[in-house]
């Protein structure tokens, strides 16, 4: 079955919908600006310390109709106004995208529209778009729970990953360290706002070697395993005691290893701005680093506002909006992806 291609309209109404992971999300974008933007968490993973797949496609189930009807409602918007739906196609949790997916394809047969599938991690870069007038080519930092990367970005739709992790993402450690402080899920709003009462410099955690641009922070996890059983057996009250100072030290040991390569970066490519996007963009001393960085070389700063860093159908309709301006459709039939294509 081949992607509808009609005609564009006078005006440009997109339904984004974003069900990647464990957030079901709706979004109305009328000519390039965000008239609604709806997300619904789900709680149910908190009591695992991780998102539980088959859990988190049974809430999207449960959610998706909700979230795009107040979608529209705030918006004003009938959904025979939609001109075209933009759904995460992927990377994600297969039962997740599945939802999601199907969802809007029901939409776009029953209202004679185009499907757009959307790359999620392109689609967070997408969201400096939504608030910024951005100045190409753009050296972007995406940093996310599944995912840390270096992106040189020429367009939306024009994107090369210049830099990535060889292990786990930033977003990991820091989930993985709320676990073994019993802090909660997702752990890094957490240790963020233990970090804040903190010594950054009393501890010291290990910087990885890696080549190149590239990351790996499976090293630093591990150490800070073995750093608290260490103390722990000398006094079982180390983390009561040392919480604030052990979060400070481990973030801003990441945060070093973070900007360290991106400055790299920045010195390789000669960008016009950088950008800062996924859900780690919402880190308070990442945001503060990456805009001093950002000073010092005199570039442009894009950080987006914080209801577009974590996952969102924002970013998904702005990817969309993109898409649908070049007729760049996607066939009915075409089914989601769990892993990023390389």
């Amino acid at each position: 079955m081949s992607a509808l291609n009609p005609p564009k309209p006078a005006r440009s109404i997109i339904l984004g919908i974003e069900s990647s992971c464990d957030d079901t999300a709706a979004s109305i974008l009328c000519e390039g600006k965000i008239l609604a933007n709806i997300t619904a968490g789900q709680k149910v993973h908190e009591q695992y310390g991780g998102v539980v797949p088959e859990l988190a496609s049974r809430a999207h189930q449960s959610n998706i109709i909700p979230v795009i009807h107040l979608a529209l409602e705030k918006a004003q918007i009938s959904i025979d106004d939609v001109n075209a739906v933009a759904v995460t196609q992927g990377p994600g949790l297969m039962g997740s995208l599945l939802v999601g997916t199907n969802v809007a394809k029901g939409i776009c047969i029953a209202n004679n529209i185009p499907l757009i599938g959307v790359n999620h991690l392109e689609a967070h870069v997408a969201a400096l778009f939504i608030d910024h007038q951005v100045k190409l080519p753009m050296l972007c930092l995406l940093v996310s729970g599944g995912h840390t990367q270096i992106i040189l970005v020429n367009g939306i739709d024009d994107m090369k990953i210049v830099g990535t992790t060889q292990d786990d993402a930033a977003g990991e450690a820091f989930d993985k360290a709320a676990k073994l402080l019993n802090l909660g899920y997702p752990g890094g709003p957490f240790i963020d706002q233990y970090a804040k009462q903190g010594d950054p410099n009393k501890y010291k955690f290990p910087d990885s070697q890696t080549q190149g641009l590239d990351f790996s922070f499976s090293g630093i996890k591990t150490s800070l395993l073995y750093f608290l059983r260490d103390n722990l057996k000398a006094d079982n009250e180390f983390i009561n005691k040392e919480l604030p100072n052990i979060c400070a030290s481990y973030q801003h040991q990441i945060i070093l290893s973070l900007t360290k390569r991106f400055a790299k970066a920045i010195e390789v490519h000669k960008p016009a701005s950088i950008g800062l996007c996924g859900g780690v963009s919402a880190n308070s001393e990442l945001r503060e680093a990456i805009h001093t960085l950002g000073t010092e070389k005199g570039l442009q700063i894009c950080i987006p506002a914080f209801e577009y860093c974590t996952d969102n159908a924002a970013m998904v309709a702005m990817a969309g909006y993109e898409k649908f301006q070049k007729n760049q459709f996607t066939p009915l039939n075409a089914t989601p992806f769990a892993r990023a294509h390389k």
